[in-house]
């Protein structure tokens, strides 16, 4: 993929559309591509649009769409988000790939009109760049794109909302220019109740209720048992950091940087009270029958058709989240208390953007929460997928190398824990779900592909950056690459304190003494007051000429993990520092040498916000 920066945004071409006339059928396709399931919740509501406008939306999964399919297409509209530094997600490469073919002719897709709506977080300097790349990569092939580029931004003040409201309004017109109304056919109020996605009945007698795990049937994922559940850090220190390991009754196969998939559950505590909040606690055992009834409507995955409320709210659906402007904008046909349904209103409307804002997201005030304060709203059975949205499933990066622990997979995990600006404890989901599993303990655990891959030639040399939890997949690749006989690793580790939260620290320093690591360690907060706080970069700085001699002579490859605030820049910009320091590079060789690397692969981010 190449990385030259693609324009910030696309004004769209001037496309001369089919019109739909009485006859035709007013559809269109929706490809999206998600890791944590916003993207899915986009294209949810653009087919929502599309139904407004009585247009047929025909929504997939990037990866479950059929590829030869593309060129039949005449509208299409891709939701695209972006993981890591600026990856495109799983579900879009084998897409991706194949519109990177150098075969591929200029017109491919000369009938083809598209719009291209793409979430990102400006904290990574490739925002959205799978999306800019998209969009580029189409134009190229000859498609027409109708629509300015749309951009979220995890940064705004109202997250996906802040660019996907307007982004609408536009993309609205444009569709009701390509496919006109016959007349007098209205299109439907955006703001009238839409019809559930789900019929939700009493489960016929005799029905039997699935009470174990859908997963088990899904051939991704494996029956995982605890074996140790321990915390890293000290008990007397701020943050709880735990050490999992769980072993398997079969071979599970993952190389360093792939990652674990769990699927959490919701706290028995916060469910009953929930359901008692909602007025479902006597119904909430029912045994109930779920049937999908509007298909461009998405369900959460592996969904049985016979369960209960209560296996809804702990399993499927996310009470805990903080609700998005398309929560409110259907719990407002609910509430039967005027003052309360004006609230609602105004939350809506544009002059109430702020107010939300301030009532909801900067509070980091839940589902529960709200519905806590809006008591009149009566919510029907049907529609708690159209409100609630879908509990989703965590990735958390492998932290061990199955060859020297087969049949087991070890995690670094931060159990989330904080106080809102409220005052209000909070818990995250599935790290409070994790810290509570005991040893004997069974759960089912996937494994997905990560974006770290290992020098082809093993005696290339690694330098592994990973402060904090980062050092989770550090520590599969050094264990890895030391069970294959291969010495010349370099680990960078960065906390707070050497007695407090040295993750692993005895490992590493075992490792170094046998020689075969290379271990350095910045702990910020040890130093003596008034003196400047070490971090990683530090130590970087202060080895520009092993660092040189390595990347520059020897080929070394460089592993990036951690959080992405300052850290991935200021690392970067040491390793720059080092080839211009003692590589005798200029600064502009520097920069191009680095951005080659990382084109090549030798310079891998993984890194979360």
């Amino acid at each position: 993929m190449t990385s030259s920066e693609p324009s910030s945004s696309s004004s769209p071409a001037v496309v001369h559309h089919h019109h739909a006339d009485h006859g035709e059928e007013r559809t269109l396709t929706i490809l999206y591509a998600t890791e944590t399931g916003t993207a899915q919740d986009v294209a949810d509501r653009l087919a929502r649009l599309c139904r407004n406008l009585r247009i047929r939306a025909r929504v997939h999964s990037m990866d479950a769409y059929p590829q030869e399919e593309l060129i039949n297409e005449t509208v299409v509209l891709f939701v695209v988000s972006t993981t890591g530094s600026g990856h495109e997600p799983r579900a879009m490469t084998p897409l991706w790939n194949m519109l990177l073919r150098a075969d591929l002719p200029e017109d491919l897709f000369e009938d083809l009109a598209f719009a291209v709506f793409g979430l990102g977080d400006s904290a990574y300097e490739k925002f959205c760049w799978p999306a800019k790349l998209l969009s580029r990569r189409l134009a190229q092939l000859g498609a027409s794109e109708i629509c300015t580029r749309g951009e979220a931004d995890d940064q705004h003040q109202l997250g996906v909302d802040g660019a996907l409201g307007p982004w609408m309004q536009q993309l609205s017109a444009v569709l009701a220019h390509i496919f006109p109304l016959p007349e007098g056919v209205e299109p439907e109020s955006p703001d009238s109740l839409p019809p559930p996605r789900v019929s939700i009945s009493e489960a016929p007698p005799g029905s039997q209720l699935t009470r174990k795990d859908p997963l088990v049937t899904d051939r991704e994922y494996h029956r995982a048992t605890v074996i140790c559940n321990q915390r890293l850090t000290a008990e007397d220190w701020y943050q709880d950091v735990r050490h999992f390991e769980f072993s398997f009754d079969e071979d599970v196969n993952f190389k360093p940087g792939d990652v674990a998939v769990i699927h959490p559950e919701a706290l028995a505590t916060d469910v009953e009270s929930f359901l008692a909040c909602i007025g479902y606690a006597n119904i909430a055992d029912d045994p109930i029958d779920i049937r999908h009834t509007l298909i461009d409507q998405s369900l959460p995955d592996h969904l049985p058709e016979i369960t209960t409320l209560r296996e809804l709210f702990t399993r499927y659906l996310d009470i805990n989240a903080v609700p998005r402007r398309s929560f409110f904008a259907v719990l407002k046909h609910f509430a039967e208390d005027e003052l309360e349904r004006e609230k609602l209103e105004e939350f809506l409307s544009e002059e109430g953007a702020d107010e939300m804002y301030e009532y909801c997201q900067r509070p980091r005030r839940t589902i529960r929460e709200v519905l806590e304060e809006f008591r009149s709203a009566t919510i029907p059975r049907d529609y708690v997928f159209d409100l609630f949205p879908p509990l989703r499933p965590r990735q958390f990066s492998i932290a061990n190398s199955v060859k020297t622990y087969p049949r087991k997979i070890h995690l670094c995990i931060a159990i989330v824990q904080y106080r809102t600006m409220l005052k209000i404890p909070r818990r995250g989901v599935c790290t409070s779900w994790l810290a509570g599993l005991k040893p004997g303990d069974q759960l089912q655990i996937g494994v997905q592909k990560g974006f770290i891959t290992l020098p082809p030639d093993s005696k290339t040399p690694v330098i592994c950056v990973g402060p904090g939890t980062g050092v989770a997949p550090m520590r599969a690749i050094i264990q890895e690459r030391i069970h294959d006989g291969t010495y010349e690793n370099t680990l960078y580790f960065g906390c707070r304190s050497a007695a407090k939260d040295h993750h692993y620290g005895k490992e590493w320093e075992h490792y170094a003494s046998e020689g075969k690591l290379i271990y350095r360690a910045a702990f910020s907060r040890d130093g003596p007051e008034g003196v400047q706080r070490t971090y990683v970069q530090h130590l970087i700085r202060e080895d520009s000429s092993r660092i040189c001699e390595l990347v520059d002579q020897k080929g070394a490859w460089i592993y990036i993990s951690g959080s992405s605030n300052k850290m991935p820049a200021a690392v970067r910009a040491a390793i720059q520092d080092a080839l211009i320091s003692q590589g005798g590079k200029t600064e502009e060789e520097a920069k191009e040498y680095i951005v080659r690397m990382e084109k090549e692969g030798r310079l891998i981010e993984e890194c979360w916000s």
